[in-house]
C-alpha cells in the first residue's frame, strides 16, 4: 500500500513515543513548511524534517500494517 500522508500512528512506529508526540511532531513540521491544520504532511516532508530515507520509511511502515 502506498499512501502520500503521514500520521501521528506512524511517528509513533518509527519513533517508539507516544501518539501525542506524534501529533506535536506534525504541528511543528507544518509550521515549518506554513502548512494550515487541514493540510496533510507527506511522508517525503516527514523524511526530508527528520532526515531520514524515504524508501526506508515506507518499508518500515508497509511492513507494520
Amino acid at each position: 500500500m502506498k499512501r502520500l500522508e503521514i500520521i501521528a500512528k506512524d511517528i509513533q512506529l518509527i519513533t517508539g513515543k507516544s501518539d501525542r508526540h506524534g501529533r506535536s511532531q506534525i504541528q511543528k513540521i507544518k509550521k515549518i513548511y506554513n502548512k494550515q491544520a487541514h493540510h496533510m504532511l507527506t511522508i517525503e516532508e516527514y523524511c526530508n524534517y527528520k532526515n531520514l530515507e524515504i524508501e526506508t520509511v515506507l518499508k518500515f511502515l508497509n511492513a507494520k500494517k
